[in-house]
């Protein structure tokens, strides 16, 4: 950072949307080649200030400067004509088209008459591709990506063009360890480059791994900004929450219940092998391990969206067979997904109807649904997990990832399951949040729920688990008790190693 002019500065930026005023003259600056957080709960203000940057809104007051010229972003193009590129959290990739044409979307290199040179599209794909030491290639759709490849995808974007500032909103919620090495290489090189960086993230290990400063926001306002290596994460959660955050597990003395559900030998191709767990009533079983080790394929079995090829499923004793998601949740199953945008939600319709969908049948009033129940359930978990929104007819693609994450938990919550899988329950969550869905869900232990959580933090799974079922390769290595499991212990099962590929 010898430059002692920002690239990038946004002053007094004011934001109002009906009935909530996002941003209330917030300032913040970028230095080239510098890396500079961008951190507060979900509602903060972040995803507005982005959007008034990349010109998806217009800012009712303040301004935007380039070096010592102010701009006006009309759009999305004119922001990435200036050099400012998004990586978004939430994808945004055309799933039927190839890896090539999403990157270079809208600027297809052409020969005579118009004609895509496709050619050279592929050369320069795949050399961006190299870069990123993916396992794919131009050509590839898509559609048959795995979210964490698809997040590289989006990532690839940020190389073809000449930027001058580049956001990465978290980038690395669906990355694997050594994608994250990847992406921090990449964002090492551009910082070298003298490109600034702005990073979104919930994720303070990263924060305190990769950026110099921390910008924090709470409620639209800003709360200052700290130099990385001078502060902790004490102080930069106290900025955010304005209060200091419970660490401690939150201890909950209650017996166990019965078996509500059992596993045996289960087995779908290759995707995994001879399982066999059990889940009781009042405790949290944890499932960690890398990505492809077969943790999602499991839930989606046990939710009637993959037919097993081998074993048993057993519920409150007896064997079932889950045709369908129908089958699941008539059993009293649910599953929150990993990809809520895809899979979790409607984003087009309202708060309420998102979190009453699965029981609308229910909720009807001769040939009408009852409004006031479907209110009711809304205002109650609403309340329950401090969902910020405006009021219930908020169109949930509107909210931040995070209370679109606390909908679809909502939505589950109120059908009252006997047996609640989550995948990825914090993933893109602040601080605060995670916080408050870690005690919810001990707090559902303790009513008696039986919770299955797959997650890929191991600090959260530690937190939230009454045991724990490491994964590798599609096989149980080990399941570990609270009081037993170490950090070593589970990163060498999850490894492959020390485990006897059987449920302890």
């Amino acid at each position: 950072m010898t430059d002692t002019k920002p690239i990038l500065r946004l002053d007094g930026i004011v934001k109002t949307f009906p009935g909530v005023r996002a941003l209330d003259g917030v300032s913040f600056a970028v230095m080239p080649g510098e890396v500079h957080a961008l951190m507060g709960e979900n509602g903060a203000g972040k995803s507005t200030l982005m959007k008034v940057l990349g010109g998806i809104h217009q800012p009712d007051g303040g301004a935007i400067y380039m070096g010592d010229e102010q701009v006006v972003m009309s759009g999305p193009l004119e922001a990435k004509a200036k050099g400012i590129v998004f990586i978004h959290q939430e994808l945004s990739l055309a799933e039927e088209l190839t890896v090539a044409e999403n990157i270079y979307l809208g600027e297809l290199p052409r020969k005579s008459f118009g004609r895509v040179d496709w050619k050279t599209l592929a050369e320069k794909t795949n050399a961006i591709l190299k870069k990123l030491r993916v396992g794919f290639d131009a050509l590839t759709r898509v559609g048959d990506l795995s979210i964490a490849n698809q997040q590289m995808v989006e990532i690839a974007r940020a190389l073809t063009v000449d930027a001058k500032a580049v956001i990465f909103d978290e980038p690395t919620a669906s990355l694997t360890d050594a994608e994250k090495v990847v992406l921090f290489d990449v964002i090492s090189d551009l910082k070298a480059d003298g490109v600034g960086i702005i990073y979104i993230s919930h994720r303070m290990e990263e924060i305190f791994k990769i950026t110099d400063r921390i910008s924090v926001l709470r409620d639209g306002q800003y709360q200052g900004t700290v130099a990385t290596p001078e502060t902790d994460e004490e102080r930069v959660t106290q900025m955010m929450i304005g209060r200091k955050l419970d660490l401690t597990r939150n201890a909950l003395h209650h017996e166990l219940g019965d078996v509500a559900l059992e596993v045996r030998g289960l087995s779908c191709g290759k995707l995994y092998t001879d399982i066999s767990f059990e889940v009781r009533r009042g405790e949290v079983v944890g499932f960690y391990g890398l990505v492809g080790a077969g943790r999602t394929e499991i839930a989606e079995t046990l939710f009637g969206l993959r037919d097993p090829s081998a074993g048993q499923i057993l519920l409150d004793g007896e064997e079932v067979r889950l045709n369908s998601p129908v089958d699941a949740i008539a059993r009293g199953i649910s599953l929150v997904p990993e990809d809520r945008k895809g899979q979790g939600l409607v984003l087009g319709m309202n708060c309420r109807d998102n979190m009453t969908l699965p029981q609308v049948d229910d909720l009807t009033a001769g040939p009408f649904v009852a409004e006031g129940a479907e209110v009711a359930i809304f205002d109650q978990y609403r309340d329950q997990l401090d969902i910020r929104t405006p009021g219930w007819r908020a169109r949930v693609g509107n909210l931040s990832g995070g209370n679109q994450q606390k909908i679809v938990i909502g939505k589950w919550l109120s059908m009252h399951p006997s047996l609640l899988i989550v995948d990825e329950p914090t993933r893109g969550i602040d601080v605060g949040s995670k916080s408050e869905i870690h005690k919810l869900l001990r707090g559902l232990a303790a009513k008696g729920y039986a919770v299955m959580v797959i997650s890929s933090e191991m600090p959260e799974v530690l937190h939230v688990s009454d045991r724990i079922v490491a994964m590798y390769s599609g096989r149980i290595m080990r399941t570990f008790t609270s009081d037993e499991v170490t950090e070593d212990s589970l990163i060498q099962a999850i490894s492959g190693l020390g485990g006897d590929g059987k449920a302890a």
